[in-house]
């Protein structure tokens, strides 16, 4: 019988540490010899979302476009990793729908704001609190937390290979049988 897929998404504001976490997650998941596919926020905004904005429905948009790409990979039996902000919990229960519950790892990366802004290479938190720029997730848009996660990080009080340990062991109590 051919080994199920799976997908691995992680959520948490700009600057938590999801891309980090998710590169990790790739080279380790890598090593298994698994199929996988990256869907990182920034790329997929340049790549495939590039017309969308910032607000509740464009982002809500945005999550569901990378849903479908993940249902596919998962559904040919690989891994998807999915680093989206991905603020708003209906959003992440539709991907978790279109994806299949049995099959999503949802991980909330839940690095305090007060990191986020120190590690803000982009400038946003920054621009956003002099009011250059608005929609802002953690400043003037709402991130919801997800009280559903099967796995809560922060990355500023633990190593990226504490984190990528926390999340295979996860994924081998609930998916590798």
């Amino acid at each position: 019988m051919a080994r199920e897929g799976f997908c691995v998404w992680l959520t948490g504001l700009s600057g938590s540490g999801k891309t980090t976490i998710a590169a990790a997650l790739e080279l380790e998941l890598r090593k298994l010899g698994l199929e996988l596919a990256v869907f990182d926020g920034d790329a997929v905004r340049s790549r495939i979302s590039s017309d969308l904005g910032f607000s509740r429905q464009d982002r809500d948009a945005n999550v569901g476009r990378v849903a479908v790409l993940a249902a596919d990979v998962v559904r040919k039996s690989g891994v998807a990793i999915c680093a989206l902000m991905s603020p708003y919990a209906g959003a992440r229960q539709k991907a978790r729908d279109v994806i299949g519950a049995e099959r999503f790892v949802l991980v909330y990366v839940a690095t305090p704001l007060r990191i986020c802004e120190l590690r803000d290479v982009k400038g946003l938190y920054a621009k956003a609190r002099r009011g250059e720029i608005h929609h802002v997730v953690g400043i003037d848009d709402d991130y919801e937390a997800p009280e559903d996660a099967d796995l809560r990080l922060d990355t500023s009080a633990s190593t990226v290979e504490a984190e990528i340990q926390s999340i295979l062991t996860v994924l081998g109590s609930r998916l590798v049988q």
